[in-house]
């Protein structure tokens, strides 16, 4: 006898139960094959699963496509600040600037190496630091750092700073739609079993074909084992597939 098959993927699951709704929503309830309850516990979730999965899918997506252009931001506000600090040290060198206008920057005043410009958090870090330290300098009335100025620093940096922070927003958002989703999985999982369990109950004294028939319009999905397919009269052909196979 073939089995059926409850739904292992998200797709699966929404087929199967919008069937089932919408059979609940064709026929009176003394027709309809599962009990009123059942529908309207699968009235009120399937909503729910749909909003869900739409959302996880949106956000990954999302997620997918800024993540090329936050790449491209940090990528220019790690040249910038690195250059901004580059000009400062070779000033310093060839005397144009005093020693210790590093501490401005939170750099010590004969540290001349590059701070590490790696992590989305020292780029964080140092791009505050020639902000507040810049405009502490031209407060005092020192002569700005050119080549490039702070102006041209901040524009790279805020470009980067607004993505960062778009970029955690949507890392977030779909943490949590990732980690609701396997609790709506099993609740869906057990809701589409109780349906089908109901249906065959319903449709138990029918022949097999022809409650297979019935059952397949709630969608149950009945599934033929190899032997089984070799035993059928009926050739397989492309429209009999769709009646076997998921």
């Amino acid at each position: 006898m073939p089995y059926r098959r409850l739904p292992n993927t998200d797709a699966a699951r929404l087929k199967a139960m919008r069937t089932a709704y919408d059979r609940g929503k064709e026929l009176p309830p003394f027709k309809l094959a599962f009990s009123q309850s059942t529908f309207q516990k699968l009235q009120s979730f399937l909503p729910l699963l749909e909003k869900n999965i739409a959302e996880s899918r949106f956000t990954y997506e999302n997620q997918i496509k800024k993540s090329k252009e936050y790449q491209q931001h940090m990528r220019k506000a790690r040249i910038y600040i690195s250059h901004f600090l580059q000009v400062m040290n070779m000033a310093i060198e060839r005397g144009e600037l005093p020693a210790n206008t590093r501490s401005y920057f939170g750099i010590e005043e004969f540290d001349n190496r590059l701070p590490s410009l790696n992590s989305e958090e020292a780029l964080l870090k140092w791009g505050e630091n020639i902000l507040q330290g810049e405009q502490e300098r031209m407060r005092r009335g020192l002569s700005p750092i050119t080549n490039p100025t702070v102006a041209l620093v901040r524009v790279r940096f805020e470009r980067f700073k607004d993505a960062y922070l778009a970029q955690k927003t949507m890392k977030k958002n779909s943490s949590r739609y990732f980690s609701e989703l396997p609790v709506l999985r099993k609740t869906a999982d057990e809701l589409i079993a109780q349906i089908w369990d109901e249906v065959e109950d319903y449709f138990k004294d029918l022949p097999d074909e022809k409650r297979r028939s019935e059952c397949s319009k709630y969608g149950i999905v009945y599934v033929f084992r190899k032997n089984e397919l070799n035993r059928l009269s009926l050739p397989l052909n492309q429209e009999a597939m769709p009646q076997l196979f998921v």
